[in-house]
């Protein structure tokens, strides 16, 4: 849409167009009338795009944390969402292996942490038990999430998309929040296009679901970005919005063979440090098979560049061979490029999704996964705030 003088107010301005803001806008337009912002062409084109379309089950998260609740409650509401809205899904199942005996302490600490975030459908298998459902990983313990599967993430965006329009939703695609400011009522915001053309508009809200732009965003609207005092009277204070950036490179197995050797999610044991949960081995709706990602943090304000590369193949295919050691190196391919918005860095525990919100604007910061899993819950939660 152009944004012209007929569209100039709104009861909420949601930046970016990625699965949590198609969630968010979906359920504010039941009740208000709403403008989504976002900077690309079309929906879901960066993180929501190049991912690997896993369905989570809450097994890793502290305990009480925004990612361990809205993953459990996102699980179930993904699942039903998608049986409503025509969109491919299915529990596959996932093993979380330990190949050797040096792995089982840590895969104990999975099982611990699952059973203390009550996740479902989830037990623990002797290495005879999980070869017997994956013949060609050579598990010697393991545990099975039953709820874990595979969603088509296009196709689930694309509901999210239709659902916000029927309710009235409006698009502002090649357009970019570039500055605002409070006023009485809300904000008073400045757009502009790809053209470099500027459009003023006011809302009484703002949700900031912009990813990677979401520091940006903050600092737009005139938010510290390492966090300080409060920004007007009786306001909270603010905390650090900063996000750093971590890559994720995929594989994906052209051997008809060894993809239709693998027939639900196969994980590692988690290595947080290094800024994921390891590479592992994803299965898609259409009987491929993708071997990723790897983890690789980007210096502050690096570009991010979705081509695929083949620098580091040697290290990913010993990788992937632990899982899968029948996997050759010609069985390989590379494939796509994800990038993760994170709050914590190297070397620092996980951190949580940031969700926090001053007087009708709405800051979700470090949104990575299981953020797809949990939008809807996510989008949930917004609008409570919002009320």
């Amino acid at each position: 849409m152009t944004v012209d003088a007929a569209a100039r107010e709104w009861d909420a301005v949601v930046v970016g167009a990625g699965v949590v803001g198609l969630a968010v806008a979906a359920v504010l337009a039941r009740s208000r009338r709403v403008l989504v912002v976002e900077r690309h062409a079309t929906f879901a084109l960066e993180t929501s795009a190049h991912n690997s379309g896993v369905v989570h089950a809450g097994l890793y998260y502290a305990t009480g944390s925004w990612k361990h609740r809205l993953c459990i409650a996102g699980n179930a509401a993904l699942y039903a969402w998608c049986a409503a809205h025509g969109v491919g899904a299915r529990q596959t199942g996932k093993l979380v292996v330990a190949v050797d005996a040096s792995e089982l302490d840590a895969l104990e600490g999975v099982c611990v942490q699952a059973a203390a975030n009550a996740v479902p459908g989830v037990r623990r298998l002797a290495g005879a038990e999980a070869r017997a459902l994956e013949p060609a990983v050579p598990a010697v313990a393991a545990l099975l999430s039953e709820r874990s599967g595979i969603v088509d993430a296009a196709g689930f965006a694309r509901s999210l998309a239709a659902s916000a329009q029927e309710g009235g939703a409006w698009f502002a695609y090649r357009h970019e929040l570039c500055a605002g400011a409070r006023v009485a009522g809300g904000f008073a915001l400045e757009l502009r296009d790809a053209d470099g053309a500027t459009t003023e508009l006011r809302s009484a809200a703002v949700v900031n679901c912009a990813g990677h732009g979401a520091p940006a965003v903050a600092a737009a609207l005139g938010y510290p970005l390492d966090g300080g005092a409060a920004r007007h009277a009786g306001g909270p204070a603010v905390p650090r919005l900063r996000q750093r950036v971590n890559r994720g490179r995929y594989y994906d197995v052209v051997t008809t063979a060894v993809a239709r050797s693998v027939g639900r999610l196969v994980y590692p044991v988690p290595r947080h440090d290094l800024g994921g949960l390891g590479v592992h081995l994803t299965i898609d709706l259409d009987g491929g098979l993708h071997l990723g990602p790897d983890a690789t943090w980007l210096a502050d304000g690096a570009p991010l560049d979705y081509r695929a590369d083949d620098a580091s193949r040697a290290a990913f295919l010993a990788s992937a061979q632990r899982l899968l050691p029948g996997l050759r190196d010609a069985d390989i391919a590379p494939g796509q490029v994800g990038y993760r918005p994170k709050l914590d860095g190297p070397g620092e525990p996980p951190a949580d999704f940031l969700i926090w919100d001053d007087a009708g604007y709405v800051h979700l910061g470090g949104i990575e996964s299981p953020g797809l899993t949990a939008c809807l819950p996510l989008a949930d939660e917004v609008a409570a705030r919002l009320r």
